[in-house]
């Protein structure tokens, strides 16, 4: 690939590589400019945020189409040598139906991966039953292996995000993902060693994705050492940003101020680096 991009099929086959052993962090970008700068870092993948990039539209995390997501999804692919793994929310259908066709429009942008949540966006349902959703988990297997199989299906049990805390029920989840065809398993919201070690061991041989998208005290090697195959930070990154212009813009507006610009990027550097 010297000289050259690599193409999908590099980058798809480099991500498989990536989950067979040893840690990664995939972090995510938001837009092509972030995704830009983290490839410079020299990380070895990345992976979208559905927040992070809702936000920058406008919008709630949750509240954007799925022809605007797939859109993204192409752009960034397009735009990075490194593979990209698509937070592809819920499938963007209730039924297992639409997820397979909503998967299958994704495998088309060129990610080298994408996950599907079992979480319903109904406050007093929260999560599909089990076998609803392990229904919708074989659909999207079916849409990557008809579309030739290399693209990294991962399945997210999403309990600890929706108030059911529950360490039985998600590695329940978790196990039927991976019989239903999952490659990678991903449960967000789990944070104590204790808690992270049983998921590991449950899922195992499997790979499990770790979300730290706090001020965690935990380090990467101390995670790899947990036996975490890869860590995402969801979208802590594009908060962080968030964070800076916010509270810039607040010192302007409340108290006439611009020394909220003191850690701001250098505008040359920010040149040199979308000049490359």
């Amino acid at each position: 690939m010297t000289g050259t991009r690599p193409s999908i099929a590099d980058k798809r086959r480099v991500f498989r590589q990536l989950h067979e052993a040893g840690c990664f962090v995939i972090p995510n970008p938001w837009d092509v400019g972030s995704a830009l700068f983290l490839q410079t870092l020299g990380f070895k993948a990345l992976a979208t945020t559905s927040s992070g990039f809702a936000w920058s539209r406008g919008r709630p995390d949750g509240g954007i189409a799925r022809d605007t997501a797939v859109a993204h999804l192409r752009d960034m692919v397009a735009a990075t040598d490194l593979p990209v793994n698509a937070d592809f929310e819920r499938g963007f259908a209730p039924d297992a139906a639409g997820v397979g066709l909503s998967v299958r429009l994704a495998v088309e942008s060129g990610v080298a991966g994408l996950s599907i949540e079992d979480a319903t966006g109904d406050a007093a349902q929260p999560l599909y039953d089990l076998d609803t959703a392990v229904a919708r988990m074989r659909a999207a297997r079916r849409a990557i292996d008809e579309a030739g199989g290399d693209t990294l299906l991962v399945g997210r049990a999403e309990c600890f995000l929706v108030g059911r805390p529950d360490l039985d029920e998600t590695i329940r989840r978790l196990r039927a993902y991976a019989q239903a065809g999952a490659d990678c398993l991903y449960a967000p919201g789990i944070r104590t060693p204790e808690q992270i070690r049983a998921v590991v061991s449950a899922v195992a041989p499997k790979p499990f994705n770790l979300l730290v998208g706090w001020a965690s005290e935990l380090t990467v090697p101390q995670i790899a050492a947990l036996g975490v195959r890869r860590i995402s930070v969801g979208g802590a990154l594009a908060r962080a940003a968030w964070g800076g212009f916010m509270r810039a813009a607040r010192l302007i507006a409340e108290e006439g101020r611009f020394d909220g610009f003191a850690d701001a990027a250098p505008g040359k550097e920010l040149n040199a680096l979308f000049r490359t």
